[in-house]
């Protein structure tokens, strides 16, 4: 005898009330799926988890009231690593694409997807695929495209060759008095030079310039 597969449950956080019901009323009555939970809030989809019910997957709004869609998600997958996330949302900026993926995100759909392609996402996720709608999969190509490209430090901000040794060694971990020992020069020599590097790269602290090096590929 067959055996009956077990049906995906799914909770929404989506706090538009009408779209919220909408989306209940779709998975309860397409096969396969059936929606436990659908809560407005991520506070609340994190309670009932705290409970100890995890779904399958969640379906997430970005916009949310209280915590975003982006930290939920992140919290969700610390207390359920194995739940997978669908963003189902309005936001298509690049940036928001980028930190649902880097928050654990598995798919990003765009709000209004059809009924038909909502459902195919989930049952798709559930086999480990990525459903992302191909809008937003063009952009996720042009932002990784343009990650790659290389980048020049002296030619985007003007720093000299020295600078950069220098900015390399910072990023490294290594502190004023040492970056001066390993390069044979004085600390006033260094000091000033990482206080020429903070104002070419408009930063105000260490921390700064390490994260902004790191961040756009200086070195």
């Amino acid at each position: 005898m067959a055996q009956v597969p077990e049906e995906i449950d799914v909770w929404v956080v989506e706090d538009k009330a009408i779209f919220r019901n909408a989306l209940k009323s779709l998975l309860d009555r397409s096969p396969g799926l059936s929606c436990s939970l659908s809560v407005g809030t991520c506070e609340q989809a994190l309670e009932t988890l705290e409970l100890g019910a995890a779904p399958d997957i969640v379906l997430m709004d970005i916009g949310l009231p209280g915590m975003d869609g982006i930290e939920g998600t992140k919290r969700i997958k610390t207390l359920s690593p194995t739940t997978r996330i669908i963003m189902l949302t309005v936001h298509e900026e690049s940036q928001s694409i980028f930190d649902a993926i880097c928050a654990g995100a598995s798919g990003y759909l765009l709000k209004p997807s059809s009924a038909e392609n909502i459902a195919a996402a989930l049952r798709d996720v559930q086999q480990g695929a990525a459903p992302i709608s191909p809008f937003i999969a063009g952009k996720i190509l042009d932002m990784f495209s343009r990650l790659a490209e290389p980048k020049s430090a002296s030619g985007e901000y003007g720093l000299t060759a020295r600078e950069l040794e220098i900015l390399e060694l910072l990023v490294e971990g290594f502190t004023v008095p040492q970056v001066a020992d390993r390069l044979g020069v004085s600390f006033h020599t260094v000091d000033s030079h990482t206080r020429n590097i903070y104002a070419k790269l408009h930063v105000r602290s260490r921390t700064a310039a390490v994260a902004k090096t790191l961040k756009e590929r200086l070195i």
